[in-house]
């Protein structure tokens, strides 16, 4: 087997929510051994769930992505079963420690020596309360490299605003481009776009330090604001400002003059994509839906005399598809040159021949979950394969190894670290 290219890289996680745990997972695909510091004193917020002990009525009330562990029970230990962390949290260890006392940061510290770099996404006071900081951490590993990730960055009047990824594309002004036409700004949905791309950026920004180390010999520190991370994939529309002083909004589906729409189709919430942009296509999709009279209507002569009509045109799209199969739809109008597609489910693409083929999903176990397919790596290496050597860690799984192979702790020391409420797998009654 070969090696992964992080093989003896090691990270210490502290990441919650989405961005930061996505950034880790994607170095523990490559083979870094990601270790997450984790309390069983205090659950992170949104990150193992919303609550340690929720009861099943409690579940049922709550956001799929959230609540929706398997048969919608709490079982023994409901905070390895949340799929919010889950989806993150294959091929990574997890040791659990106090760190609001002294003897827990002790062993933090400890840690750090024997680490190569730290990720952490958290309100900036949050560290700084803990007292952890990059000149903290280079007293004890002078090469290591941090990356702190926070919504808004260490400065400025934002530095300690609480956000998640609808938040900050709200602040960079996303959330009023991708709306519908016929919704007000206060319409918005709960897409996270921001956690994801941090994470993403996150990963390649530890990848650069790693090789500026490897080079140099010198670890750094790396600020990586979420919000400004997005800035960039909006950029078109900040040049736009600068340049022409055009402000965009929403405009739904209608970014150019080609007719493109979401349509209802046969079956319970199935939809199709059409996108219909020359004369060609358009004589094309009236030929498909037998509607060759309208293609020769003086409305509909012209790209922009169609979008000029175009509800009017979506409103005979839609009578067609109604009684369609999404699936159906796409082939018959793909066959004729015109771009569709169906909306797909969850379930859709679970079974879709393209990802089943190129192996995106892959079966992997926890015992407080069982088995079932979960995303793999984003990407594919032909030297070093990248595979789930793991599925999501419970907290505190490798708490043994972490703290008797690395930090060579005695049984006797072990076991007072246990029963001073350090070391455990599990949340006590008087974590809400």
């Amino acid at each position: 087997m070969p090696k992964l290219p992080l093989e003896g890289v090691r990270i210490l996680d502290m990441t919650v929510v989405w961005a930061g745990t996505y950034c880790a997972t994607l170095l523990a695909d490559l083979g870094a051994e990601v270790i997450r510091i984790e309390s069983i004193q205090k659950m992170q917020p949104i990150t193992r769930g919303s609550m340690a002990h929720p009861s099943k009525a409690s579940i049922e009330g709550l956001q799929p992505f959230v609540g929706g562990m398997p048969g919608r029970e709490p079982g023994k230990r409901p905070w390895n079963r949340y799929p919010l962390f889950n989806a993150h949290g294959r091929n990574k260890l997890s040791m659990t420690v106090d760190l609001l006392r002294p003897d827990g940061m002790d062993i933090f510290k400890k840690l750090v020596k024997i680490s190569d770099g730290f990720v952490e996404n958290n309100v900036t006071e949050t560290m700084d309360k803990l007292g952890i900081s990059y000149e903290m951490l280079k007293e004890h590993r002078p090469e290591i490299i941090m990356l702190r990730m926070p919504a808004y960055g260490n400065s400025g009047p934002y530095k300690n605003y609480r956000s998640l990824g609808v938040h900050m594309e709200g602040v960079i002004g996303h959330t009023l481009l991708r709306g519908y036409l016929d919704l007000g700004p206060s319409v918005s949905t709960n897409v996270y776009g921001a956690d994801a791309a941090g994470g993403v950026q996150g990963a390649f920004a530890m990848l650069a330090a790693l090789h500026y180390r490897n080079r140099t010999g010198k670890g750094q520190l790396i600020e990586l604001a979420q919000a400004e991370n997005m800035v960039p994939y909006l950029g078109q529309f900040f040049m736009d400002y600068a340049m022409n002083g055009r402000n965009s909004s929403t405009r739904g589906n209608r970014h150019s003059a080609a007719i493109q729409g979401c349509y209802q189709c046969q079956g319970d919430d199935r939809w199709v994509n059409i996108t219909i942009a020359t004369n060609e296509q358009w004589k094309a999709f009236c030929r498909v839906a037998q509607m060759e009279g309208t293609a020769e209507d003086e409305k509909f002569v012209s790209p922009e005399s169609r979008y000029s009509h175009h509800d009017e045109i979506d409103s005979l799209i839609s009578t067609w598809t109604a009684n369609q199969d999404h699936y159906e739809i796409m082939k018959i109008l793909q066959l004729v040159g015109v771009a569709a597609g169906p909306v797909m489910d969850q379930r859709d693409a679970l079974s879709d021949p393209h990802l089943l083929e190129r192996g995106m999903f892959e079966e992997a176990s926890q015992e407080d979950v069982g088995t079932h397919m979960y995303t793999g790596a984003p990407y594919k290496m032909s030297e070093t394969p990248i595979k789930i050597r793991r599925g999501p860690v419970q907290v505190g799984q490798d708490n043994e190894y972490v703290y008797k192979t690395l930090l060579q702790t005695s049984d006797d020391e072990y076991t007072r670290l246990e029963q001073e409420g350090h070391i455990g797998m599990d949340y006590g009654d008087h974590v809400p």
